[in-house]
């Protein structure tokens, strides 16, 4: 059995990985999770994430090391934090976003990258925007408007159907891939046309997590 310990920055997105390990078949591993909402909501009162929530969020991921295979970092905004983190320790420690970038660029294209917090949108730039060099992909990172109000309101319905009608568009615009860049977008697929469906991190770092951990 592989343990995979996930930081998240919202309670509701321990559902969505417990959800997104079923959907991808993977057995014999564990979810163990761990929820830091004040990691986010300062990064969000700084308009970034400073020097002072990078370290700790590097102190809270190495605090899941032990008895971990592998510690996954589920929130974008905090997502350079990882590498930090991951210096020195022997328990790969991963963001969850980074297999999502290297899944949405592989074949080229023009690929759009949603986010709903501002945070996240300059970390997704710059991890997509280097994921990309080798492919010739052209990245383009967009916010959904309001989106991120509705999430923090409680409406969930309403925030995943405007997580929906964006990636419709950027697609019916010409986009080759739509991306959601944050782990609590990911309910919105249910809501669009299989053959239209957005990339989604929580299965593709779930995938890469197990894979590292095996």
């Amino acid at each position: 059995m592989s343990r995979i310990a996930c930081l998240h920055t919202a309670e509701s997105n321990i559902a969505v990985f417990d959800d997104a390990l079923r959907a991808t078949g993977l057995t014999g591993v564990d979810l163990h999770h761990r929820v830091r909402v004040d990691l986010l909501a300062a990064a969000e009162r700084e308009g970034r994430l400073t020097p002072a929530i990078r370290a700790q969020t590097v102190e809270a991921l190495r605090g899941l090391c032990q008895g971990a295979d592998v510690v996954l970092l589920t929130c974008s905004t905090l997502g350079p934090a990882a590498e930090a983190a991951g210096e020195g320790v022997s328990t790969p420690i991963m963001r969850v976003d980074a297999a999502l970038a290297a899944e949405a660029v592989k074949d080229g294209g023009r690929i759009v990258a949603l986010c709903a917090v501002e945070t996240t949108m300059e970390p997704t730039r710059v991890l997509f925007e280097a994921a990309a060099r080798s492919t010739g992909a052209t990245v383009t990172v967009q916010l959904v408007p309001r989106a991120w109000e509705a999430f923090k309101s409680g409406n969930r319905d309403r925030y995943l159907a405007m997580i929906a009608n964006a990636a419709r568009e950027a697609m019916r615009t010409g986009a080759t891939r739509v991306a959601l860049a944050q782990a609590s977008m990911a309910g919105a697929c249910a809501l669009i046309p299989l053959e239209e469906r957005p990339l989604t991190s929580p299965t593709a770092g779930l995938l890469a997590a197990a894979a590292a951990a095996s």
